[in-house]
């Protein structure tokens, strides 16, 4: 039988997602970060991809606003930023069976609590960043993937374009270029992405450069598309995704567009609408990010050639202040947490169009979630 004319594109795309929902088939143990009011903990649930379940959750550790959680590349230890009798570190704990977290130890950043943080591909370090110290810290790890002392370096300036928020230098995420070779801090205060050169071996990072962002728009979390081409920076501020190109031969990046995520009248609406997380779908052709105050995410279509995104859905989350979203491993599902409603509402994901679908029966109670994290 002659084979279908199929993009070359569609196949391999095919080819990538077909194994990965066989082999995601087992249950999936699911972590949630939780930070504000209620925050007493990390919570775990079980997560079942054929159906887009969650069990009850439970919490598997108890620590002070465990906010913003990260895997190890073993797959086997998890990090969280949180506090210590008031001072802001990274904890770090062994996944066992079930879910269960153990405890191996904290280590205070000396610049107080982080917002964020990610462990290197190669497994030798993880960064946090210190929105309200205006920092960035490395702590070294050990073969069993224990903390080291941090070194931490500190950001300068702001853009002062936005009263009370852009005085002074606050990073708010970090993360690695796909080849491990950058590391990226996108800076609320600044206005920009603060781009460091890593050597995994030292391990160190060097300041590299900045790409600046639009004004007044306020960094918050960033992604890189699927082909490593183009970064797309969520503005907290101003509600929108600015697309660069990213040059990893000389580590640089250039803006190319910006995305409203909501239109300017309804943004208006309301007085604490703000951007809070952004993905990618594994596809590479859909983005999506949450808006806070309006309770929804905005999904684009994503221009494969030109980076450029246009909305083609603002999906409410059914709950309510969205600052994480997830999307399973498969893609099939995004999680909404609601951290002023206490919930994980599950949306189908419309592999053709990216479009979001409620699942209604589909939600669970976590107290103040602020981050989801899907672990093997």
């Amino acid at each position: 039988m002659p084979m279908m004319n199929i993009p070359l594109s569609r196949l391999l795309w095919l080819a990538i997602l077909f194994p990965a929902v066989s082999l995601q088939a087992e249950p999936l143990d699911v972590f949630f970060g939780t930070g504000g009011r209620g925050a007493d903990g990390i919570y775990h649930a079980t997560f079942h991809p054929e159906t887009g379940k969650l069990t009850e959750a439970k919490r598997a550790a108890e620590i002070t606003s465990p906010g913003f959680l990260a895997l190890h590349p073993d797959g086997d230890k998890l990090y969280a930023v949180a506090s210590v009798e008031k001072e802001g570190g990274a904890a770090a704990y062994r996944i066992g069976e079930e879910g269960a977290l153990e405890f191996m130890q904290f280590v205070p950043t000396g610049d107080g609590g982080g917002a964020h943080i990610a462990v290197h591909p190669s497994g030798k370090f993880l960064l946090t960043a210190q929105y309200g110290g205006g920092s960035v810290a490395l702590f070294p790890l050990d073969d069993e993937g224990n903390l080291g002392e941090p070194t931490v370096t500190e950001h300068e300036g702001g853009s002062g374009v936005v009263e009370k928020r852009q005085e002074a230098p606050h990073p708010h995420w970090c993360g690695f270029s796909p080849d491990g070779e950058y590391a990226f801090i996108p800076d609320l205060g600044m206005d920009g992405i603060v781009i460091y050169k890593v050597d995994a071996e030292t391990p160190s990072i060097t300041k590299h450069g900045f790409a600046e962002s639009v004004p007044g728009g306020g960094p918050r979390h960033m992604r890189f598309s699927t082909d490593g081409k183009f970064i797309y920076l969520l503005n907290e501020l101003s509600l929108s995704v600015t697309t660069f190109s990213w040059g990893a031969e000389n580590g640089t990046a250039e803006l190319l567009s910006t995305t409203p995520a909501l239109s300017e009248e309804v943004k208006a609406g309301e007085n604490f609408n703000s951007a809070a997380e952004i993905l990618v779908h594994p596809s590479g052709r859909f983005v999506y990010s949450s808006n806070r105050g309006h309770d929804t995410v905005s999904v684009y279509g994503a221009d494969p050639a030109t980076g450029k995104l246009d909305v083609v859905q603002v999906q409410p989350i059914r709950g309510a202040f969205p600052r994480n979203i997830n999307l399973s491993p498969d893609a099939q599902w995004l999680l909404a947490a609601g951290a002023d409603s206490n919930t994980i509402a599950v949306h189908a994901v419309d592999q053709e169009t990216g479009k979001l679908t409620y699942q209604r029966g589909h939600v669970i109670n976590v107290p103040s979630p602020i981050c989801i994290l899907f672990a093997p």
